[in-house]
């Protein structure tokens, strides 16, 4: 009975020792608050209330977006850029490095080997013939935590480096889809000035008509050249604007700059039916940029326990067993040996005076787990901050666009009129120059508003942390 007290006593030692304690602190979410409501054109309007239970966020990218060329063009992407194949890559190393540092949990068996054949002939023949074999095994006793901590910290940061493939691959289809829209739109601006400068060639040869009968003057076949060579003007800085939006496509795409194939027309273009932002709260579990913030967090945490680990006694255990089997013949003489050894050593290292390196690196720790909590912070702050610029910039684009569209309808309406009391003789042609000169701008502006109103849907998608499910 003494005996078997002894040796549940020695059990118990045993499991403590390798159970151990985790020193450092355990991690706990931060408490951060977090507004009820989203700044914007309607907050605190009974409208945003009801639309709080969904978000257009919670939408596939192919639900938002479609047009099937665009579809075409994200997935394109999300398949050969480069970004993501390196994102891709890091969590391939990050998941790699984690195995590396969870194996210095378990015991380290290593075994080795060799064999000697000798033969000499000093008078007399002389063999030998032995080989030697051995296994080793190393366990170091995580008694404090520092192997378990450094495993934590490996595995926070893993799941970091896949939140920072989605935020890639949101980041991407926002790209995508808004150098898209700005590509509809100088494709819109180019049509209207080609449109353009077919009226007003046009009006040119009606305006000399009219000077070779006697009823229009030198000047206004000179003022009806004014709309048409600005309209001239205008196509080969369009067709530069397109290129260059195009190359910034083609690189998006993991390609070489080549042309960009269009499906829908700008004007043909679908607006989601709702544009709900949702609740306040669910932005922080649907953007992935603030969960990677908060795992480099839960990092930093587990390194403090790492540092403080190593203030403690650091305990090892190493075994070794192996032998040695060997023959000897002399002559017709042969002497046969089989040796076998065991042993087993526990070693305790405790750190005595290391000129404050220890405590310095506790502090290094410490300072790079608040720089994180910081970064968390501001990654949530700036957040909603995307948010609401994007409600804003979606709402009063959707306001200067149908405004637009009401001066270019006024002013096709005047340039009409104008027309026909200049055939009249009513009018000179400089009140038709002037509308058509008019008109031109604002046709041109309404097309780069409808292409913005377009890219603010993309930028509010993407802010509310949409895009990166595939």
């Amino acid at each position: 009975m003494k005996q078997l007290r002894i040796h549940s006593a020695v059990l118990v030692m045993m499991a403590s020792l390798l159970t151990g304690c985790t020193v450092g602190p355990n991690y706990h979410k931060p408490a951060v608050p977090v507004p009820t409501a989203y700044h914007g054109p309607n907050d605190n309007a009974q409208d945003q209330a009801e639309a709080q239970a969904a978000s257009i966020a919670d939408l596939p990218w192919w639900q938002v977006f479609q047009d099937t060329v665009l579809q075409d063009l994200i997935r394109r992407t999300l398949k050969q850029n480069y970004d993501v194949q390196t994102a891709t890559e890091r969590i391939t190393q990050a998941r790699a490095q984690l195995m590396v540092t969870r194996s210095n949990q378990y015991p380290q068996l290593n075994a080795n080997g060799t064999a000697v054949d000798e033969r000499t002939f000093q008078g007399f023949p002389f063999t030998t013939r032995y080989g030697t074999y051995a296994a080793d095994a190393a366990f170091q006793l995580d008694v404090f935590g520092q192997l378990r901590r450094a495993t934590e910290s490996a595995r926070a940061q893993l799941l970091a480096t896949e939140y920072a493939q989605r935020t890639e691959t949101l980041t991407l289809v926002g790209d995508v889809a808004s150098d898209y829209f700005a590509l509809l739109s100088l494709d819109l601006q180019l049509q209207i000035a080609r449109d353009t400068i077919k009226t007003q060639e046009d009006a040119v040869k009606l305006t000399q008509y009219r000077l070779q009968h006697g009823v229009a003057t030198k000047v206004e076949v000179l003022q009806a050249k004014q709309v048409l060579d600005t309209a001239n003007a205008q196509v080969p800085e369009l067709q530069r604007q397109i290129g260059l939006e195009e190359d910034a496509v083609s690189i998006l795409l993991g390609d070489y700059p080549h042309s960009v194939t269009r499906g829908l027309a700008l004007v043909d273009q679908k607006f989601p039916p709702k544009v709900p932002a949702g609740l306040p709260s669910s932005l922080l579990a649907r953007r992935p940029d603030i969960s990677q913030a908060e795992q480099n967090l839960i990092s930093a945490n587990a390194q403090i326990g790492v540092a403080k680990a190593a203030f403690f006694p650091q305990i090892s255990l190493t075994g070794t067993i192996g032998g040695a089997v060997g023959r000897t013949t002399v002559f017709s003489s042969i002497v046969k040996s089989n040796i076998g050894t065991w042993g087993g050593t526990t070693s305790l290292t405790q750190p005595i005076f290391e000129a404050g390196r220890l405590r310095g690196n506790l502090h290094v720790a410490e300072s790079q787990q608040r720089q994180s909590l910081i970064a968390y912070q501001q990654a949530i702050q700036g957040a909603f901050r995307d948010v609401s610029d994007a409600l804003i910039t979606y709402q009063k684009y959707y306001e200067v666009r149908t405004a637009q569209q009401t001066t270019v309808q006024d002013l096709s309406d005047s340039v009409t009129t104008s027309l026909k009391r200049y055939r009249g003789g009513i009018a000179t042609y400089l009140e038709v120059l002037d509308n058509q000169r008019s008109l031109f701008s604002a046709q041109l502006t309404l097309a780069q508003d409808r292409g913005n109103e377009f890219q603010s849907l993309v930028q509010l998608y993407k802010a509310l942390g949409g895009g990166w499910l595939q």
